[in-house]
């Protein structure tokens, strides 16, 4: 894979590279500020990006709007969010804008290197790999919660097995439930929360994650 990386902090930075690097990858450009991150993606459309959020000049969300300007002018263009942060605004922007090839990791939950890169590969297909903390936090509004009350346990877990890029059939075997039950499930949360199933794996979980965080009407 062609990879950007982009992170303000050196040492993590350069951490990346190596590791990215020893497992046989290409690091095409590295970036250290907001700006210099959008102009790496715009100039070598990388397989997929690992951008922090926060960076200069503001140390806010410099990172995080990057890919989504990244995104607007290359629809589809893979990011996978690496921070310390949850930045609930953006991050809802990311997800819902339907073209697939997102991620959204807490540095403190990437605990191996095949974790990092089973990720990296999700993305940059088209799909989505999403830390369980970071959906808590993006379902923590009321609206959210409310929507998730109708569902049951089993639809729970389904949920944010799937919200974090799971397959029926990886969502079946950690659920250690066959694969007609989670089709059964799936069918029952999506009717419960008035959204029309789908085919395709990647928009039904876009879609979830878009509709329980509109705001409240």
């Amino acid at each position: 894979m062609r990879i950007v990386v982009a992170e303000d902090l050196y040492l993590l930075r350069e951490g990346m590279v190596r590791l990215i690097e020893a497992y046989g990858h290409e690091v095409v450009a590295t970036a250290t500020s907001g700006p210099q991150t959008l102009a790496a993606l715009l100039e070598h459309r990388p397989d997929v990006a690992v951008i922090d959020v926060r960076m200069p000049p503001t140390q806010s969300d410099e990172g995080l709007r990057a890919a989504l300007a990244a995104r607007r002018e290359h629809p589809g263009q893979p990011v996978l969010i690496l921070s310390q942060h949850v930045e609930q605004l953006y991050a809802r922007e990311l997800l819902s804008d339907g073209a697939g090839g997102v991620g959204y990791f807490l540095k403190e939950s990437v605990f191996d290197a095949d974790q990092f890169f089973d990720a990296l590969e999700r993305v940059a297909a088209g799909g989505t790999a999403m830390d369980p903390a970071v959906i808590a936090k993006l379902l923590s509004g009321g609206r959210s919660n409310r929507r998730l009350a109708a569902l049951g346990e089993r639809e729970h877990d389904v949920l944010a097995l799937m919200a974090q890029g799971l397959s029926n059939q990886a969502i079946a075997t950690r659920l250690f439930l066959s694969d007609s039950a989670i089709s059964k499930y799936t069918t029952s949360m999506f009717a419960k929360l008035g959204i029309t199933d789908d085919d395709s794996h990647n928009r039904r979980v876009l879609a979830v994650l878009a509709y329980l965080n509109e705001p409240d009407e």
